[in-house]
């Protein structure tokens, strides 16, 4: 078995138990930190990508663009990577697919494809688009004929686009397309997230993002959730680091946000032998 091949191998059998963590970094240096410090797998974050561009988030970023990029991330660490990609970059099923087929020929382990469309206020799809997009999808990932975690997303409970009842109508119908994972993230509260995690049987992932940073990983455990991710939470983070101590610097000619930051010893030894300590 080659090193791909037991990434692919070894992601999918992180969702057939238990409960992880999947970071999600912007570049080289955040993936092999990531790595470093522990992750099992890594997934990317189209708006914390968007931002090295300097491009906002939402539809700004090409499929090339995003392939190359999760082609740099799979490069930089020994763990598997799965992709976000959006909407797939695509209206149609047929699109949808080249996508996931293109995200395994990258070396991707698996990829996420929202029911969202890249225009102005983000409207979902028409239900029957949505499902003939991830039974497209579905069966893409089935005909790379090796592990491949596609992840269906019900994103409009998220953009204020449907309520709850509406996420859990599409993410079983997501489910009987074929899907392999199921994901709608920022439900209203935990209530309404382990309602929809009861709904459905395959894996399911959350976000641990806005509310839900305050929810712990035992927490997402035991409401049933197999894998969580963090999306563009540590990349909005570190942007705000980075825009009060530079709006301090430039507005008032302080300097003192400089003082919290982490030793350069520190950084170094991780990303020199991070890769040593990774599984």
């Amino acid at each position: 078995m080659n090193a791909l091949a037991e990434r692919h191998a070894g992601f999918e059998a992180l969702h057939a138990s238990g409960c992880f963590i999947i970071p999600n970094p912007w570049d080289v240096g955040s993936a092999r930190l990531m790595a470093a410090c522990g992750a099992r797998a890594l997934a990317t974050t189209s708006a914390g990508h968007a931002f090295t561009l300097g491009k906002p988030d939402g539809g700004r970023v090409t499929r090339d663009e995003a392939l190359a990029h999760a082609q740099d991330l799979i490069a930089a660490t020994p763990l598997p990577v799965s992709g976000d990609f959006e909407n797939g970059f695509a209206d149609d099923p047929d699109g949808v697919a080249e996508t996931v087929r293109l995200a395994g020929e990258a070396g991707l382990s698996g990829c996420s494809i929202e029911d969202t469309q890249m225009v102005g206020g983000n409207p979902p799809y028409p239900f029957d688009l949505a499902v003939e997009r991830v039974r497209a999808a579905s069966a893409a990932a089935r005909a790379l004929g090796r592990p491949f975690v596609f992840c269906a997303r019900a994103d409009g409970i998220m953009n204020g686009h449907y309520d709850t009842e509406e996420a859990i109508r599409r993410l079983r119908a997501f489910e009987g397309a074929g899907a392999d994972l199921l994901y709608a993230p920022l439900p209203p509260d935990m209530a309404a997230l382990r309602r929809i995690v009861a709904s459905v049987t395959k894996p399911f992932n959350a976000l641990a993002a806005g509310s839900f940073t305050s929810v712990s990983l035992q927490q997402f455990a035991e409401a049933g959730v197999r894998r969580v991710s963090i999306g563009s939470a540590m990349a909005r983070a570190t942007h705000k680091v980075m825009i009060d101590a530079t709006r301090a610097m430039l507005d008032h000619g302080d300097f003192t946000p400089l003082s919290n930051g982490v030793s350069g010893s520190v950084v170094d030894d991780l990303l020199m032998h991070g890769a040593d300590r990774t599984p």
